[in-house]
């Protein structure tokens, strides 16, 4: 049974990567951009989210050229066609010249951090409330009734910002919000509330390159998924697994 498995996988690998090399040769290179998230995508291709790209591309012969920037700079690269694909989007988040696979390959627990003396927030009510982000991220777009909001350029002030009372909630996801949390002087002082789950996804440039690997990559993802195979990156890295 092992071994037919095996024989089987082989066999879909082949069928993706003869139907990438229909529309045109298959790249030996990804050139994938994204911000540096600790213990997901850093700088040195350590961490989950490269272990899960190493995963889809590698066995196929396409390995990783890894560029680490800000993520608005990410998606720059990505439309000027200086890169192939930029990690951690949410579906149609960016406008072209860029598409989105059919698959994600990971999800984002959205949430909200606040000092304790705010009112627990709730994803219908936050629109009564000033919200904060990172500038980049278009969280208005999947945040209903959301009006009132602030996009800075770094983390480095959001605790500032709660305490001061310029802001009611930091809008981020889980990762990011334990990072900022974890610089603070009274961590107690603070509550994270989830407020909902996003896909994340590649978003590739909109070239003949792109679509090919965009292909390759919806093809590998298929056959991970329905093999298991990307389970264990997740465990190992301790973070649920976004596929059942």
């Amino acid at each position: 049974m092992r071994m037919r498995q095996v024989w089987l996988g082989m066999l879909l690998m082949l069928s993706a990567l003869s139907g990438a090399q229909a529309q045109g040769e298959l790249p030996g290179e990804i050139r994938l951009a994204s911000e540096i998230w600790e213990a997901y995508t850093e700088a040195d291709g350590t961490g989950l989210g490269w272990d899960v790209m190493r995963e889809v591309f590698e066995p196929a012969g396409v390995r990783l050229d890894i560029h680490s920037v800000p993520y608005t700079r990410s998606v720059g690269l990505v439309q000027r066609g200086e890169a192939d694909a930029w990690v951690g989007s949410y579906r149609d988040e960016v406008e072209g010249p860029v598409f989105y696979p059919k698959h994600h390959y990971d999800r984002d627990q959205i949430v909200a951090l606040a000092l304790k003396d705010k009112p627990v927030p709730t994803l219908d009510g936050l629109g009564k409330h000033r919200l904060v982000w990172v500038r980049g991220y278009g969280y208005e777009e999947y945040l209903p009734n959301v009006h009132d909001y602030r996009e800075v350029q770094r983390r480095d002030g959001i605790l500032g910002m709660l305490e001061l009372g310029h802001a009611d909630f930091y809008i981020d996801a889980r990762p990011e919000v334990d990072y900022v949390l974890g610089r603070a002087a009274k961590p107690q002082q603070y509550r994270v509330t989830n407020l909902m789950q996003l896909p994340l996804y590649l978003g590739f440039a909109d070239t003949p390159r792109g679509h090919i690997l965009a292909k390759l990559f919806d093809q590998r993802m298929t056959q991970l998924i329905a093999s298991g195979e990307l389970r264990p990156i997740f465990e190992r890295w301790q973070q649920p697994y976004p596929f059942d």
